[in-house]
């Protein structure tokens, strides 16, 4: 699943791409992708697309009720953002009444999640739109012919859109995360530490304590703090969490400059990696051999070597893990 450096570069390309783009039209292709009944979808069809952003596993695209045009040109003009729509950098647009009648606030924001395959993908001006897109669920057509497109191949259809007005840190799926990972110091990261018991790796991938991170990248993160993925999160001390606040912001930052350099969100097999996905090849740190503990849907990598003292680790679920 794409984590903070793929979703976080992809908002950065789909802003400069699109931000100031006047909404047109919006289609669901799946009567499951939109997670929300209200605001309807279409309330922002007219207002131009003012930022994009990311909270987490999340894109946010956000929609900002247009200045009226003192000419007569009216709303929908692309770049004509409200004072209180944005400013393209990511803050929040508030609700209101308006004196046009209509139950729209100053800004409508499109939550979505890509869950492990979709991909929020650009349609060109002018390219051919086919009227059922194969793996289609939300398409987006704006004034000037650009569209996007959100897709997700195989049969369980989970990515979606929910539709949120006002703050969105209040509204559901954004008010059960955690704080941002990235945005976590040493004090911050023991504070949460000391809340919560349970193993590192799990500790790094629960959406509801630290979001953001997923399986990549806990295993990255591991193996750069030197530490176990099964370390008890209450028995480390103030240097074993320094470096991991130091490892995620290691890790996310190489992971972004990669995606940065990259016209299109990379594949999961693409991204740099230690010992994520390398079971049996040798550690870049130390050329041991890089293992794996395996479970039914997943595999927890690490080097013996690296994190845990040179003990391997039992593969199997109910093995007595080093802590």
């Amino acid at each position: 699943m794409p984590e903070i450096p793929e979703i976080r570069a992809h908002a950065e390309r789909l802003e400069t791409l699109a931000a100031g783009e006047v909404l047109k039209r919006v289609e669901p292709l799946s009567f499951t992708a939109f997670k929300t009944a209200s605001p309807q979808p279409s309330d922002a069809v007219g207002w131009p697309l003012c930022s994009v952003g990311q909270r987490a596993k999340f894109l946010l695209l956000r929609f900002a009720r247009p200045t009226q045009d003192p000419a007569g040109g009216g709303a929908g003009r692309r770049g004509s953002i409200g004072a209180d729509g944005g400013d393209g950098g990511g803050n929040h647009a508030d609700g209101g009444d308006h004196a046009d009648g209509d139950n729209r606030g100053d800004g409508l924001t499109f939550v979505v999640h890509l869950m492990q395959g979709g991909r929020l993908r650009v349609l060109e001006a002018g390219a051919k739109r086919p009227r059922r897109p194969r793996d289609g669920l939300v398409r987006f057509e704006f004034d000037s012919g650009l569209g996007l497109m959100l897709t997700e191949p195989g049969t369980q259809k989970r990515a979606g859109v929910w539709v949120l007005d006002g703050d969105v840190a209040d509204a559901e799926p954004i008010t059960g995360l955690g704080p941002e990972a990235t945005e976590l110091d040493a004090d911050g990261m023991a504070e949460l530490m000391s809340m919560h018991s349970g193993r590192l790796h799990n500790f790094l991938r629960d959406q509801r304590v630290i979001s953001g991170l997923g399986r990549r990248l806990a295993n990255e993160i591991c193996h750069r703090a030197k530490l176990s993925p099964f370390a008890s999160v209450g028995r480390l001390d103030a240097d074993a969490v320094g470096r991991v606040v130091a490892a995620i912001e290691a890790v996310v930052d190489e992971s972004l400059a990669f995606e940065r350099g990259r016209p299109e969100m990379s594949r999961a097999a693409e991204r740099p990696s230690a010992v994520h996905g390398r079971t049996g090849e040798p550690c870049v740190a130390c050329d041991e051999v890089v293992r794996a503990v395996d479970y039914r849907d997943y595999s927890v990598n690490y080097c013996a070597s690296c994190q845990t003292g040179g003990r391997v680790l039992a593969d199997n679920t109910t093995s007595k893990f080093l802590r």
